[in-house]
């Protein structure tokens, strides 16, 4: 189940910078922001741990092509052997297989619902054993109440310090992600002031 909650329950700093620039490419406090209006002062860095899909169909048959997929993102989902060429343009649920697939829809499927992100947080070990948090945000994009275009960040972090990136989340992994937190963001924000254009880079 999936919570309402506002932004502060997103942890990781670059994803609240994230956050804040899909408030500001809000036209309206109910409305879709467009995909080109999404534009932030974080570094393009960001993109090795980032995702950008189509959403080809609606509600629970809608699928998530994926037209871009980070570096690191790779690496945890141990695909970093397949040519960057060819890790877009596959469905989602192709690229990580039906076992995982199951463990994230969710996600997707409450982001297209409620037309507004969505951020989950699950804990997982490294193949040393050691507990890391995978957080999750997914921000829609569309032409009125439609999501059309979807933006993932997704961040591992350790209070236990280093840890290993490769097959974190993949198939293959030590153990099976447990999510601790399920949020839809979509309380206390309104529309944010849009920063100059000569301040900003566009990600996408």
């Amino acid at each position: 189940m999936f919570q309402s909650a506002d932004p502060s329950v997103v942890k990781s700093i670059t994803q609240r910078v994230l956050l804040n620039a899909w408030l500001r490419a809000l036209r309206q406090p109910n409305a879709l922001p467009l995909p080109r209006d999404f534009r932030t002062d974080g570094s393009a860095d960001e993109r090795a741990d980032m995702m950008e899909f189509d959403v080809i169909g609606s509600g629970d048959s809608a699928r998530f092509l994926i037209t871009q997929e980070g570096t690191r993102l790779a690496t945890a989902y141990g695909t970093e052997h397949i040519e960057p060429a060819q890790r877009a343009n596959r469905y989602l649920d192709d690229a990580i297989g039906p076992e995982r697939y199951a463990g994230v829809i969710l996600s997707y499927r409450a982001c297209l619902a409620r037309k507004r992100p969505t951020y989950t947080v699950a804990t997982v070990q490294d193949a040393d054993g050691k507990d890391v948090s995978y957080e999750r945000l997914l921000l829609p994009f569309g032409r009125g109440d439609s999501v059309e275009h979807i933006i993932g960040s997704y961040k591992a972090i350790s209070i236990e310090g280093g840890f290993r990136l490769r097959n974190l989340m993949g198939v293959t992994a030590k153990t099976v992600p447990v999510v601790t937190v399920r949020a839809v963001i979509d309380r206390a924000f309104v529309p944010a002031a849009r920063p100059a254009a000569r301040d900003s880079i566009e990600l996408i």
